[in-house]
């Protein structure tokens, strides 16, 4: 079916039923058949609903961070859906042009520029980017000031809990942190991250995890994506970038395209429950419908022949009939490690830590494991008003679970081949509000790193008396991108395309040369 007046295809809209290895399945709006996966494309609105994954209680506060706001709102449609066309149920749709608008995506066509004094490149072949949505406090974490008092309010400004000192001379962080103070040696803590955006977490979200300020015209590739863009094979059977956690538009492929979306995940013990086969569904009829389904591809790569859009729209079904196999379903069995392991990294954030150890072992290339149990403190890292209250819990367990990844990952000799860094949309002011908690800053925080080769024992930056401003060492999100892709020996100065436009990967980002130096 074509578009009238153009040639671009339009991918079919009627409902129909398709087989699939989880069944013959109706859709009331339409259904997209991909090797051993369905995807449901629901109405518009707030009733659309994915399919398969459940929800978990620790991402509901997720959800309202980096999905309110008029910034971030994605409208999604039947047609956007469409021209992501990504693979089941794990792949989120980002927000963007609508293919039957006739916008295709760029071309993946790549020419490198020479970096001015770039540093070495790192040794990091994977990164795990824990994210602390909502805000992580940097006065109570890794850049702790004089004792405030949250009783008094902005009159008594400063950290909500003592200090002690690390394996760092003369560093300091919070009482909270005792494993990762033994252990902060291992890696660095940039203190002086910066950006403007502060009163909008969607945004703030978006710019943390893309690098730049969006615009009307290029929908930027998250960190992640540029990653799988750069990094990822086309014949491994693991994906080169999931995310443990909610999906956003803010971790999409932007005009990299559909192969280079995430697969995300909520069930930390069975993995994406679109890749399993049900048990009726015998090897033989799978087989039956995978050679039906390889003629449809066949037919319509040739039908739409140059078309960009169709083609991702058929490799994205493609990979994820390589994701069914058993590969990467032997990933998600926790059960086989250590039980003493298993307790050493705790909670069930600690258990996606050491599935992400597993996930980067395996070849995936990029993870993000996400951190905001709302059950906790009733508000994640957005520690407004009461949220500071239990605060020191997130803290603690964040404490816990970080030091096991680290010590796992150094045991096993993969410390310096994984970067791990700390991420959060921005930081918390010094001074309390009336309910004994903090607001939002993004005028100075932190972001620290682990491991990747980079050089250890550093503190890069510093703030002021209270952590309200930098005084030394800016790092701009720019900046930070660029360091996290030399690390993983990307050149922060490359240039993807999107159409004939010519994108650096980074907006003039210049990687931190004090962590490349031998």
């Amino acid at each position: 079916m074509m578009e009238t007046g153009s040639r671009r295809p339009v991918l079919p809209v009627t409902t129909v039923a398709v087989p699939n290895a989880a069944g013959i399945v109706q859709s009331r709006v339409c259904q997209i058949a991909m090797g051993s996966f369905i995807m449901l494309l629901p109405r518009t609105g707030a009733s659309s609903k994915r399919v398969v994954q459940r929800t978990h209680p620790e991402d509901h506060r997720l959800a309202h961070h980096e999905f309110q706001g008029p910034a971030m709102r994605t409208n999604e449609t039947r047609r956007s859906l469409l021209r992501s066309a990504a693979l089941t149920t794990a792949v989120a749709t980002p927000a963007g042009r609508s293919l039957i608008a006739g916008v295709t995506f760029g071309q993946e066509a790549a020419v490198t520029v020479a970096s001015p004094e770039l540093p070495r490149k790192g040794k990091a072949k994977s990164c795990i980017f824990i994210w602390l949505g909502g805000g992580a406090a940097q006065i109570d974490t890794w850049d702790p000031k004089v004792v405030g008092d949250p009783k008094q309010g902005s009159k008594k400004p400063g950290s909500a809990y003592p200090s002690i000192p690390t394996a760092i001379s003369g560093v300091s962080v919070c009482e909270h942190l005792p494993k990762m103070a033994a252990r902060l040696d291992r890696g660095c803590v940039i203190r002086s991250v910066h950006h403007e955006v502060i009163d909008e977490h969607a945004a703030a979200v978006n710019r943390m995890h893309v690098g730049r300020a969006p615009t009307g015209t290029t929908v930027y590739p998250s960190i992640g994506s540029v990653v799988s863009h750069e990094l990822g094979s086309p014949d491994s059977e693991v994906p080169a970038y999931i995310v443990m956690g909610y999906p956003s538009a803010t971790r999409g492929p932007g005009f990299l395209g559909a192969k280079h979306n995430y697969i995300y995940l909520i069930d930390t013990e069975s993995g994406p429950a679109g890749l399993q086969r049900p048990a009726d569904v015998t090897a033989d009829r799978l087989a039956r419908r995978q050679k039906l389904l390889g003629h449809m591809r066949d037919d319509y790569r040739r039908k739409y022949s140059g078309f960009r859009v169709v083609e991702d729209y058929v490799d994205a079904g493609l990979q994820g009939d390589k994701l069914a196999g058993p590969t990467f379903a032997s990933v998600f069995n926790l059960q086989s490690e250590d039980p003493n392991l298993r307790n050493a990294y705790g909670s069930e954030f600690g258990q996606r830590c050491l599935l992400a150890r597993r996930l980067v072992e395996s070849g995936v290339r990029f993870v993000e494991v996400a951190f905001n149990l709302n059950f906790i403190n009733g508000t994640g890292w957005d520690t407004h008003n009461d949220g500071q209250l239990n605060q020191h819990v997130l803290i603690q367990e964040l404490d816990k679970s970080l030091a096991a990844l680290v010590d796992d990952l150094e045991q096993r000799g993969l410390l310096d081949s994984t970067l791990i860094a700390i991420g959060t949309e921005f930081g918390r002011p010094p001074e309390f509000d009336g309910g004994g908690g903090r607001g939002h800053q993004g005028a100075a925080f932190s972001v620290p790193l682990f491991g990747g080769g980079l050089k250890s024992g550093l503190v890069i930056g510093e703030t002021d008396e209270f952590s309200r401003k930098v005084v030394s060492r800016p790092v701009s999100v720019p900046d930070l991108h660029a360091t996290i892709y030399t690390a993983l020996g990307i050149d922060p100065a490359k240039e993807l395309y999107d159409g004939n436009r010519p994108v650096p990967i980074t907006d003039h980002g210049k990687p931190v040369a004090e962590l490349f130096q031998a």
